[in-house]
């Protein structure tokens, strides 16, 4: 062990005793013992393989029958009630038949039960996806030659209509019509997203939808609501307009309404009406009761049901042209294997989806556990929602991700674990086998509807922008700029100019950091910011410098000029006019200038110091997360040039990490004289000062006498 000398002189005072560090494993060692760690083989650890990759057996035996079951069974029964109209309604976003979204709905319950690591968190169909996915789709059709998807006023209008204008060559399948090509595209996309969110779950990357931050995430939900909203006007209006695709997809979308308006469908236009303030009547009413009522009223389901019995009896679509859901065909299809031409086609447009679905998911189930005092793992996280994604396309499903809404319907009605979502697939289960040919005469101007009431949360959020620019107008600007560019432009534009804004915003806060100089907190041993407190004592000929930040290559420049500024004092300049007046004066005399002492000991030195007004400056680097290797060139370059004009420069406080990287950056290796590591680095503010005021000491001692 070594022993610190910064205590021993003292004698009473308290001795540092640094550990030695231990030896650090190469790179070709650690990853030989991780190796030998991964190919190490048991059964104990075979079976702690299992229960980390499937939760649920290791959380199943220990359930408590009397405590959860009951809750469990209400959440889920009400989560199933919800998820049947959702997932026909959502089958608009998606350009699909709704039968595909209570595939989705029953696979992704039923998966996530079994490898999710949250006990609330609700995975299924997410509108945003659904959005998503549709552009997808939509632009596949258009390509392969198919019209839009679902645009025509009555069920299986358009399913067979071929555009040859805007046809590729060799797009087209000669085996399937316009909802078999649209079920493969989804399924295409969703088994490439799957992968890219299984693969980072291998790779332990986890953290990197961290970097989606929630500003970012909220003002990207606001855009693509807006987004969807518009897309559902025409369901509302009863028109017909084509859906448009790529950039200014709303703004193209709101003119062809404008356009259109005067052919809007009377029906369509009452329903509407009737069906949304009915909705919002019913969710007004469930927030106000909401400690009253132990359950959320089913609104959506009693409207659907409603709905349909309405269009049925009153021959809706026969007698009005009112554009219905169509048959939904009960049980399930064969299985299929995703196109690999498609999937390559659709490899990029899988990106955002993934980090999408990703990042919701994960934030969801961090959230929900802190409120509930219980941890997740977000590796584990991405794996149960890629598994979601990779399992179920080859059965006909498309991207699913956890959602909020049904999440707090599902924490609200009493759910303890996951068993809950069992129950949910067992509700879609009956609808898939038995009731759902009863939704065939449903409007879809009422499924529109149930989209629209469920975007309220997503679009009451701009009420959030006003105090959080108070509290931080650079997330305030990520939020309106990501809302923005989705909304005017397009959802993955949105997204990826989120991202880009939200890590310029990150490196903005640390290029320009708070810079300050520090005073004594009247005889204590604390020392703060001198222009924010009264009365603070400063040091005489010690500056004290606090630097609120990390140092490295952006932000150098600016750490060197907040401190000359500070300080009174530009050392390298004034080091620079030093060693040139020192030169023309021994080149007058005829001296040689090789091996001339320009150090702190020459006279120079000691009358720049004293016209600077210190003698020594402390940093305080409690503030300085790290160091890279300009932060450390920056350093000794800056001890250099003050050393030359007679001042010391000390550093506190400084973190194992700083003290590391100045240690192997050459900044504690350097020729120092009596300036050893102990010397030069201090673990307070308050011990440098003190060494900095008895070194100034000896120096005016020693002149004294002469």
């Amino acid at each position: 062990m070594e022993v610190s000398a910064e205590g021993a002189p003292q004698g009473t005072g308290p001795v540092l005793v640094r550990r030695r560090s231990p030896r650090s494993l190469g790179l070709r060692e650690m990853l030989k013992a991780r190796l030998w760690r991964s190919c190490t083989c048991s059964t104990q650890r075979a079976w702690t393989l299992v229960q980390d990759l499937l939760p649920a057996t290791r959380w199943l035996r220990q359930y408590h029958p009397r405590e959860a079951l009951v809750g469990d069974v209400m959440s889920g029964l009400v989560i199933g009630i919800i998820l049947v109209p959702q997932a026909i309604a959502y089958s608009l976003l998606a350009g699909l038949q709704p039968i595909y979204s209570l595939y989705t709905s029953f696979f992704a319950n039923l998966i996530y039960f079994l490898m999710g690591t949250s006990h609330h968190v609700s995975v299924g169909i997410f509108s945003l996806l659904c959005l998503m996915v549709g552009q997808v789709v939509d632009r596949e059709l258009l390509l392969a030659g198919f019209g839009p998807a679902q645009e025509g006023p009555g069920p299986g209008d358009n399913s067979s209509t071929i555009n040859t204008s805007t046809a590729v060559a060799g797009l087209r399948p000669q085996d399937c019509d316009q909802d078999c090509y649209a079920i493969r595209v989804a399924t295409a996309l969703t088994l490439v997203a799957g992968i890219y969110q299984v693969l980072l779950g291998m790779l332990r990357l986890g953290f990197v939808s961290a970097y989606l931050s929630q500003p970012l995430l909220d003002g990207f939900a606001m855009g693509a609501s807006v987004t969807i909203l518009t897309s559902q006007l025409k369901h509302l209006l009863g028109v017909r307009i084509p859906r448009h695709q790529g950039l200014g997809m709303v703004v193209s979308t709101w003119l062809s309404l404008v356009r259109g308006a005067g052919q809007a469908n009377l029906c369509d236009v009452v329903t509407s009406a009737t069906c949304l303030a009915v909705l919002l009547a019913g969710k007004e009413l469930s927030e106000r009761c909401q400690r009253r009522l132990k359950v959320p009223l089913p609104t959506e389901l009693v409207v659907i049901v409603a709905a349909t019995m309405v269009s049925h009896f009153g021959q809706l679509h026969e007698r009005f042209g009112s554009s219905v859901a169509g048959d939904i065909p009960t049980g399930f299809v064969a299985p299929r294997v995703p196109d690999p031409g498609l999937m390559w086609r659709v490899v990029l447009d899988a990106v955002p989806l993934a980090l999408v679905g990703s990042a919701f998911s994960i934030s969801l189930a961090e959230m929900f556990a802190r409120s509930h005092g219980y941890s997740v793992r977000a590796n584990q996280e991405l794996l149960a929602v890629g598994c979601c994604n990779v399992l179920p396309a080859f059965f006909h499903c498309y991207v699913t991700s956890a959602a909020l809404s049904k999440t707090l319907v599902k924490t609200a009605t009493g759910c303890r674990t996951q068993l809950s979502s069992v129950v949910s697939a067992a509700v879609v289960l009956l609808v898939l086998l038995a009731l759902a040919p009863l939704f065939r005469d449903l409007q879809r101007c009422v499924l529109a509807c149930v989209i629209v009431v469920s975007l309220r949360g997503a679009l009451r959020k701009v009420r959030d922008v006003p105090q959080l620019w108070r509290l931080s107008p650079a997330d305030a600007l990520v939020w309106v700029a990501t809302a923005v560019t989705c909304a005017l432009v397009s959802v993955e534009v949105g997204l990826l100019a989120g991202i880009l804004l939200s890590l310029l915003s990150l490196a903005g806060r640390t290029q320009r950091p708070r810079a300050a100089l520090l005073a004594q907190i009247g005889d204590s041993g604390f020392y703060e910011d001198a222009a924010e407190f009264e009365g603070l004592v400063p040091e005489p000929g010690v500056r004290i410098f606090r630097f609120a930040g990390p140092l490295y290559y952006a932000n150098k420049d600016f750490f060197l000029r907040s401190l000359s500024s500070l300080t009174g004092l530009d050392a390298g300049r004034a080091a620079t006019r030093k060693k040139e007046r020192g030169l023309e004066a021994r080149v007058s005399e005829g001296d040689p200038v090789e091996g001339m002492d320009l150090g702190p000991g020459t006279s120079t030195a000691a009358l720049v110091s004293t016209a600077a007004g210190f003698h020594a400056v402390v940093i305080d680097c409690a503030p300085l997360l790290f160091l890279d290797a300009a932060g450390v060139a920056t350093l000794r370059d800056l001890r250099r040039d003050y050393a030359a004009l007679g001042i010391m420069l000390l550093l506190a406080c400084c973190s194992p990490l700083v003290r590391d990287t100045l240690r192997r950056g050459g900044f504690l290796g350097e020729d120092q004289g009596d300036l050893t590591e102990d010397g030069q680095l201090f673990h307070s503010v308050h011990s440098a000062v003190q060494r900095a005021r008895a070194r100034h000491r000896v120096p005016a001692a020693t002149d004294s006498a002469l």
